[in-house]
């Protein structure tokens, strides 16, 4: 927030005029800045008399860093195998971790999930915490939150990524609430900064607009959560083992303010876009929502999962949940059909992971031609109906 120097005001009211959020008015001749402040600064550099002034907030921080080594990363569990972006962050943990000299350590909450740990040195880490409990079977806010956060204050990582999946983007802020430090969400770049040796988070801000690099100075352990798809999982090396460090949880039932009843399965095959090898997805120039099940038989025949633009999701023509692009999932699959798809940067930058891009749109100097590895140009309501029946021809399928 600013403040007014009162004794150098002049009143000249400029800065009524140059506060774009109405939250300063003149009292007694003198400017008052109200509660309705955003601190955008437009006063500060506005007032031709230099009488507004930044008021600058100096927090104490007290915490000996020095204490602070080595990379975590969380490893989600679903269904009995760790999640893709899991393996991927080993993979990225991997090289920070080696940047800074330090080691590579995977976490591993749950029930009966110590076998997995075999999978965690394979994707390159040196060790392994290992917290197991009937109470973490399946997971919840309130028993991971203090199973994880616990482990934190007992051997204080530098450094945790976090997959932004929906548990991890649960997970995440709690943790760092809890232990006092702060979060970068839905990164889609890490490395390491030149001058000061921290993390440096990357992640877009203002609807995608520009990219933020974001630092972690004063607190510890430093925390992201990082997009699924954005890094490729590493080259596994099974000659690789570690270290499996068991910890005893102290999670009660008590500490837990939820009860699980039973798990509904609501989302089929075809909406898990993060862990899709292969993703059909529609855009605008499908024309309407009724053309949208071209794109479902095709997905279907090749057993892979439906995407959609941001355009056909404003449209109603999908729910968000298959939404690919800058605000909706990012996705690295093997194959990435683009339908009707232009190629806005935001889509773009969702997708641009996929190992093929085929894309079929009607107009030939599309964006999304520039990235794709195979185009057809063409109406893509005649062309999908073929390729769907090629592929049947080619499967067997009557």
């Amino acid at each position: 927030m600013a403040v007014v120097v009162t004794n150098e005001c002049v009143a000249c009211s400029v800065c009524v005029t140059a506060c774009p959020f109405g939250a300063i008015e003149m009292q007694e001749n003198k400017a008052n800045i109200t509660d309705a402040c955003t601190a955008c600064g437009a006063c500060v550099e506005n007032c031709p008399v230099g009488a507004i002034k930044r008021e600058v907030e100096v927090s104490e921080v007290t915490i000996d860093k020095t204490q602070y080594k080595d990379v975590w990363v969380y490893i989600e569990v679903a269904e009995g195998k760790p999640r893709n972006v899991s393996l991927e962050l080993l993979g990225e943990g991997r090289k920070l971790a080696d940047a800074q000299g330090q080691s590579l350590a995977g976490v591993l909450i749950g029930e009966n999930v110590a076998e997995l740990a075999n999978e965690v040195f394979v994707y390159g880490a040196d060790s392994v915490y290992l917290i197991e409990n009937t109470e973490l079977a399946h997971y919840s806010t309130d028993g991971y939150t203090k199973a994880f956060s616990d482990l934190i204050e007992s051997y204080k990582p530098c450094v945790i990524l976090i997959g932004a999946t929906t548990n991890g983007r649960d997970l995440g802020p709690r943790i760092a609430c809890r232990v006092g430090t702060g979060l970068t969400a839905d990164c889609t770049g890490l490395g390491i900064d030149e001058a000061s040796g921290l993390v440096a988070w990357t992640r877009p801000a203002f609807g995608g607009n520009i990219m933020a690099t974001i630092l972690c100075p004063e607190h510890r352990p430093q925390m992201g959560t990082v997009r699924p798809s954005v890094f490729k999982r590493p080259v596994p090396d099974f000659a690789r083992t570690g270290e499996v460090i068991r910890v005893a949880s102290t999670v009660k039932a008590e500490d837990i303010r939820t009860k699980l009843y039973g798990i509904v399965q609501v989302i089929g095959s075809s909406c898990n876009l993060e862990e899709a090898e292969i993703i059909v997805s529609g855009g605008r120039g499908l024309g309407k929502v009724e053309n949208f099940c071209l794109v479902e038989e095709l997905a279907e025949v090749l057993g892979g999962s439906v995407g959609a633009s941001r355009a056909a999701v404003d449209a109603g023509w999908k729910p968000a949940i298959h939404q690919v692009g800058q605000t909706g999932k990012t996705v690295g699959p093997r194959v990435y059909f683009a339908c009707g798809i232009s190629g806005a940067i935001q889509h773009l930058a969702g997708m641009s992971s996929s190992e093929v891009v085929i894309a079929v749109n009607k107009d030939p100097d599309a964006p999304i031609f520039k990235m794709a590895d195979y185009g057809i140009v063409g109406d893509v309501t005649e062309v999908l109906p073929i390729l769907t029946g090629a592929f049947k021809k080619l499967k067997g399928i009557a």
